[in-house]
């Protein structure tokens, strides 16, 4: 048999075929006297071998191993490996598609954000967030919200959205605040009226998180340079309040204790 013949055969390309014997995973057949490869039925059930092999998931360096040892033994350590690997990746597909499934439903019911597709935990946070449509700030809290919704830790993630619901319940009138102040000069007396607005929305429990600060870098820097000079202000001196409010025996009290002491 020629290359074409061999490979219409197994059910290959010549050009895969030219590849498995570069990579050694076929040896060479005899030549005929005019220089072309001349295959066997052995040559052919070496072929269909590789091409099983991987179409079970093996790597070629893996196919190459399990022809190399004529007894199989290797073979059998091979196939449980890839056994364990193909499980793995089912359980995986599993959750992403668990994950698809509450994501889909929430785009059916015409509930998914701009920013999707997010947690469930941020979609049921989004989900009151997104009646304030007119509100900058409640724009540009979205965006970072989707941004730490990638970017946390699962549990800290989930610690966290679930004290922001907290927030969402009074975030009408603390966005209000902040929009007001965006063509305000930071010493504008309003600043501190968001300032504390903003720390009293904010519950005891967030201060166990590590809260952005300008010139530290990264998250925090990107957030305070897309703010107006005002709302920076505002926003820096409402996570000092809650930072002081924390750091107090009552804060630190509400914050282990996982029930907090209400607003200030």
């Amino acid at each position: 048999m020629r290359i074409g013949e061999i490979a219409a055969l197994v059910g290959v390309t010549p050009r895969a075929v030219r590849h498995y014997h570069h990579l050694g995973l076929l040896p060479e057949p005899a030549r005929l006297p005019n220089g072309y490869r001349a295959y066997g039925i052995r040559d052919a059930v070496l072929l269909a071998r590789v091409r099983r092999l991987t179409e079970l998931g093996l790597g070629l360096d893996e196919v190459r191993d399990v022809l190399a040892d004529d007894e199989g033994r290797e073979l059998v350590d091979v196939l449980e490996e890839l056994d364990a690997d193909l499980a793995r990746q089912e359980a995986v597909i599993h959750e992403r598609r668990a994950r698809l499934a509450g994501l889909l439903a929430e785009a059916r019911a015409g509930r998914l954000t701009a920013e999707g597709p997010v947690s469930p935990e941020l979609a049921a946070l989004l989900a009151g967030v997104g009646k304030l449509p007119d509100s900058p700030m409640a724009v540009k809290d979205r965006e970072i919200l989707a941004l730490l919704d990638t970017v946390v830790p699962a549990e800290e993630r989930e610690r966290l959205m679930r004290l922001m619901h907290e927030v969402s319940g009074n975030a009408g009138e603390v966005y209000g605040l902040l929009d007001a102040l965006a063509d305000a000069d930071a010493d504008d007396p309003r600043v501190e009226e968001a300032a504390r607005a903003l720390a009293s929305a904010l519950p005891d429990g967030i201060g166990g998180f590590e809260l952005p600060v300008e010139g530290s870098g990264g998250l925090a820097d990107v957030f305070f340079a897309d703010l107006a000079p005002a709302q920076s202000a505002a926003v820096r001196r409402g996570l000092e309040l809650v930072a002081e409010r924390f750091e107090t025996p009552e804060g630190n009290e509400g914050f282990e204790g996982g029930e907090g002491r209400g607003r200030e």
